[in-house]
């Protein structure tokens, strides 16, 4: 019988907050128990952000330099695979339960299809088995039938009077209430539908904003207890690293982040930081309660030996370091994402941790090695596999790559505000354990060296001292890029023979 397979990500997750990494203030008690049976990735990274962007590296193995999702609302090439198609291919009916932020190609609809007004589409291939789009109308419908009475709003996530401020209140929901519960609920119920092996993916929102989550996991966590942000003295320090951190860091919005707050993030307090610092780790706590609801299902109805688990985010949360909120940028804070992975046809490496680089972009390569299928494009991700089996594979990437576009085609404010061309407005990452290089087409480098500076707040690419260092990373990164140019055609010649494809790779 062939495998199950599982896909959950949980939207804005940071990497460290897991115990079974060695949180010291984090409880993940059930995501701990999935790694204590599979395979840890202590150093895995998004692919980009934000949402739609990081998913769609997910969903199709490639970089965004190929797969050209540059924000939420640019659409996906309808020639890409995917590995909600290829898992079609390979006998399953994939099943979405949440979102996937993919915003269709609109060369194929007809120009009033509805479909167009939005970037919150669905993947093409996956079935839904239920939807849950950011504005929570469809968790809404829910509690609406589950409590009776009139349906709530967006308000029921309010924690105190307007304007709101950061506090341990919690919502108007209780923890059998949450979207979290909504979407296991739907899953749950599905899953006991299924006569043979399935695929479902399950796309938590939390700890996506809005931060807030109710008893008893709001007050988990001793706001005193949690660590304090790591960023400059002040804000003009933190604007003074980099122009993007000048143009963006004044006019976040709180709003944003607490729903029925006013103001700037800039004017949050320390002490309001540590506040929902603490309440995005209970939202994180609230979602491995859950997940814990799905381990207890599997193992009750015999799936748990027959479920590949794949449990990842699509990009981490700032969460006050650099004087920052959300995602973006290029911090390693945005995209230093958690991976655990369970096989359960390699019981032989439960527990194991793996400290290599990977990307977001080994997910599909690596159900697609699971599913006995290939991908009908070429893929920049690599199977992860070889870990799960117990092996370290020979010449491995030694670095961690991702990229971050910050045009702006509908108004043109950042290109305005830069001066710069939409097709400048990008950056390119690369960093190992020693150095990190940030290139921007159109804005000055960054250069960090982490050794000495592991909280990223000094920038040495001008510095005399660093310029060799800045001009190697720079040519690795260079030759990065060449080397992942979409090669799905480079690889095949037109010969007497007919079409031959025989790459060396």
């Amino acid at each position: 019988m062939r495998s199950n397979i599982l896909l959950i990500t949980a939207d804005q997750w940071r990497g460290e907050c897991l115990s079974a990494a060695g949180h010291p203030i984090v409880k993940t008690p059930n995501i701990d128990a999935l790694a204590a049976e599979g395979v840890l990735f202590r150093r895995h990274y998004a692919g980009t952000a934000p949402c739609a962007p990081a998913r769609a590296s997910i969903y199709t193995g490639l970089y965004q330099m190929n797969h050209r999702v540059c924000r939420n609302g640019s659409p996906l090439d309808a020639r890409f695979d995917t590995i909600a198609l290829a898992a079609r291919r390979a006998g399953y009916d994939p099943t979405l339960f949440g979102y996937t932020d993919v915003s269709p190609d609109p060369r194929g609809l007809d120009p009033h299809d509805p479909h167009l007004t939005s970037y919150e589409g669905v993947l093409p291939g996956f079935t839904v088995g239920q939807l849950l789009l950011e504005d929570d109308r469809q968790w809404l419908s829910w509690l609406k039938q589950k409590r009776g009475g009139l349906r709530p709003d967006r308000d029921i996530h309010l924690t105190g009077p307007l304007p709101v401020r950061p506090s341990l209140e919690p919502p108007a929901y209780a923890a059998d209430e949450t979207p979290t519960a909504f979407l296991t609920d739907a899953f749950l119920s599905w899953r006991e539908e299924q006569k043979s092996g399935w695929f479902a993916h399950i796309s938590y929102l939390r700890p996506h904003p809005p931060f807030c989550v109710p008893e008893p996991f709001n007050r988990l966590y001793e706001p005193a207890k949690v660590p304090k942000p790591v960023r400059h003295a002040t804000l003009e320090q933190e604007m003074a690293v980099h122009p993007l951190a000048a143009l963006f860091l004044p006019r976040l919005p709180q709003s944003a982040f607490l729903h029925g707050a006013t103001g700037l993030v800039k004017d949050w307090t320390p002490d309001e930081i540590a506040l929902l610092t603490a309440t995005y780790y209970g939202m994180i706590t609230e979602v491995d309660a859950q997940f814990g609801r799905i381990i207890d299902a599997l193992k009750a109805s015999g799936d748990w030996e027959r479920t590949v688990i794949v449990f990842t985010s699509d990009h981490a949360e700032m969460m006050g370091d650099h004087w920052m909120f959300g995602k973006g940028g290029f911090y390693d804070g945005s995209y230093h994402i958690p991976l655990v992975i369970r096989d359960p046809t390699h019981a032989e490496v439960a527990g194991r941790e793996v400290e290599e680089f990977t990307s977001a972009a080994d997910i599909m390569p690596t159900l697609l090695e699971c599913m006995g299928v290939a991908a009908t494009n070429h893929q920049d991700g690599a199977s992860l596999q070889p870990f799960l089996a117990g092996q370290s594979p020979q010449a491995w990437r030694d670095h961690a790559f991702w990229e971050f576009d910050f045009r702006d085609v509908a108004g043109n404010g950042v290109e305005a505000a830069f001066g710069l061309k939409s097709n400048q407005c990008n950056q390119a990452v690369i960093r190992d354990r020693r150095f990190k290089y940030v290139h921007f087409a159109g804005l000055p480098p960054l250069l960090f060296d982490l050794e000495a500076d592991p909280g990223e707040l000094t920038n040495v690419a001008a510095d005399p001292a660093y310029l060799a260092v800045r001009l190697a990373y720079a040519e690795k990164l260079l030759a990065l890029r060449a080397e992942h140019l979409d090669q799905t055609l480079a690889y095949t010649e037109l010969t007497d023979e007919g079409p031959v494809s025989r790459p060396r790779v």
